[in-house]
């Protein structure tokens, strides 16, 4: 290797730092979809492949075990030549294993094969990470929720308040989310991959489905009943859920970036950030990282879906252009659900500034209750009255003898009940 290429790639064999991903670096999601976590799915589908062609154990295990003995980076370099990683990765299995073993190596599939199966088996992986921080997230949020049942908030719409709702029921709505995502995630179907040359299993001898069933088995992966080369359904179906993961996610950090603004203060991260500048600082950065992370999965979701029309048995570029959208799909929710879980493990609400912004508009946030209880016309005398008197809206009332309709906690309709209703769904 030139001291130019191992100055392109940094340390050699090592992946970059993610000094610019904060949202997903040091997370266990980060770690499960590097490079050598790939090279390791790799490996096993080779290892996994010779075992269900019948080959001897020591074959099978001899190709598993090489997998210490490879360099990822002289591997990645060595991928330029021919598009994707297996090629000098099958050449670099058959010498590690020797001419004892080499027959058995890669025998029967075709790159493609390899790369999709690596890519289900990292995907199954990072899903089990992903789903066990969505389940502390949604234990979190349904402490929240159930404490705050009927804790009184204003209810925002296009910004500006509205009715009275709960913090409970905002937080019954955020975890409704995260169970939406963890069903998603979970219902996606993972299957191996294995077709050979064009989708036939010409070269799989005279079992081909089985051996296809048995490899699958093998890896832990679902049978696919078809070769999907060019028909992409379980790369789109993961990738949408990895997509509709952060938004979901998304949704529960940009609710916790207004609430905790200074001006509004009703609710702050247990352990905020600082500032690099202002000392006083404490930065809602779970949020902060969670909508980035949001904010990013969109473009990566575009890449994937614009990869299912693949052509002919084989495409050029189609398939290729998912690998690093996918991988950065899967540690962006890994990384989204892992901040989420703290963010709501952490969570400070803040009832009584909660109360005082509920005042805030001077008995405005109930004046639909004054419309469904006396009237559109009675509502409007009374908004009236207050501006030519130049006193608030609770004033006004209050002097009309209307004083009981202004209590926000007798306005927040059904939230108790929903909130109750939310906390039954497992």
């Amino acid at each position: 290797m030139s001291s130019t290429e191992r100055d392109a790639g940094g340390q050699q064999g090592r992946e970059p730092a993610g000094l610019l991903s904060p949202a997903t670096a040091g997370t266990r999601a980060e770690a499960a979809t590097d490079d050598r976590a790939l090279l390791r799915a790799l490996v096993a589908a080779e290892a996994a492949l010779a075992r269900a062609q019948g080959a001897p154990g020591e074959a099978a295990d001899a190709i598993a075990s090489a997998v210490d003995a490879l360099d990822v980076r002289e591997l990645a370099l060595a991928a330029r030549a021919g598009g994707n990683p297996v090629i000098p990765l099958a050449s670099a299995l058959r010498a590690a294993v020797g001419d004892r073993w080499a027959r058995y190596v890669h025998r029967g599939a075709t790159s493609q094969d390899i790369v999709d199966t690596a890519l289900m088996l990292v995907a199954t992986h990072t899903r089990r990470l992903v789903l066990a921080d969505l389940e502390r997230a949604s234990a979190a949020l349904a402490r929240l929720a159930a404490a705050h049942r009927d804790t009184v908030m204003p209810g925002r719409t296009l910004t500006q308040h509205a009715v009275p709702t709960t913090f409970g029921l905002k937080a019954a709505g955020w975890r409704s989310l995260v169970l939406d995502a963890r069903d998603r995630l979970d219902a996606v179907v993972l299957p191996a991959q294995l077709g050979g040359a064009a989708g036939t299993l010409a070269a799989l001898g005279d079992s081909p489905l089985a051996t296809a069933a048995a490899y699958a088995r093998e890896l832990g992966l679902a049978d696919p009943g078809l070769p999907w080369h060019t028909l992409r359904t379980p790369v789109a179906d993961l990738a949408a859920a990895l997509a509709f993961t952060c938004g979901a996610l998304g949704k529960t950090a940009v609710d916790v970036l207004t609430l905790c603004r200074t001006e509004v203060g009703e609710v702050a991260e247990g352990s905020g950030g600082g500032s690099s500048a202002m000392p006083h600082k404490a930065n809602p950065v779970h949020a902060t990282l969670i909508a980035a992370a949001a904010r990013q999965a969109p473009a990566h979701l575009s890449v994937l879906f614009g990869a299912v029309p693949a052509e002919d048995e084989r495409p050029a570029g189609a398939w290729h252009a998912e690998w690093a959208p996918l991988r950065e799909l899967l540690r962006l929710a890994g990384g989204a659900a892992a901040h989420a879980a703290e963010l709501a493990e952490g969570l400070r609400v803040f009832p009584g500034r909660m109360a005082e912004n509920l005042a805030r508009t001077g008995g405005l946030i109930v004046s639909e209750r004054f419309s469904v209880e006396l009237g559109r016309a009675e509502a409007r005398r009374l908004l009236d009255r207050a501006a030519a008197a130049d006193v608030t809206f609770a004033e006004a009332a209050d002097a009309a003898g209307h004083g009981r309709l202004l209590d926000p906690a007798a306005w927040t309709g059904a939230a108790g009940a929903l909130v109750d209703r939310a906390l039954h769904r497992d």
